[in-house]
């Protein structure tokens, strides 16, 4: 199988880590937000993965701006899980720091993504502003 990148296998990872605490809050009665972050945190790799398969620069970026925002709601539900006391400190702070280090390499690959079409645009602007002023 091919090598999709540090950004997919550290996604994947990071679901695969919420699917273990989900089934240990399962196993403990909870499973009202278990299922909302099960869905949240492993909708990031699907999205990212999509993304991968992108039929244009713009669609990349949509899809991996879902996936900035599946991580938002996913931090979401481990704030709720932590201040409900469904989860241990340690086993937050080691998800929520995942969820985060994965946001700012998702955030850069948009922003390097969104500079290269800026950078191709450019050159079109600039060409069109010169037509009009002759």
């Amino acid at each position: 199988m091919k090598n999709k990148g540090i950004i997919y296998e550290k996604a994947k990872r990071f679901s695969l880590d919420v699917i273990q605490m989900v089934k240990t809050l399962q196993q403990n009665g909870e499973s009202i937000i278990s299922k909302q972050i099960f869905r949240s945190a492993t909708s990031v790799g699907a999205n990212y993965s999509e993304g991968l398969g992108a039929e244009s620069d713009s669609d990349f970026i949509h899809k991996l701006s879902i996936s900035l925002k599946e991580l938002h709601e996913t931090q979401y539900w481990l704030d709720l899980l932590k201040d409900g006391h469904y989860i241990q400190d340690d086993c937050y702070h080691f998800l929520y720091s995942e969820s985060d280090e994965l946001y700012r390499m998702i955030t850069s690959s948009v922003l390097t993504v969104r500079q290269r079409l800026n950078n191709l645009r450019q050159p079109l602007k600039n060409q069109n502003s010169e037509i009009r002023n002759q």
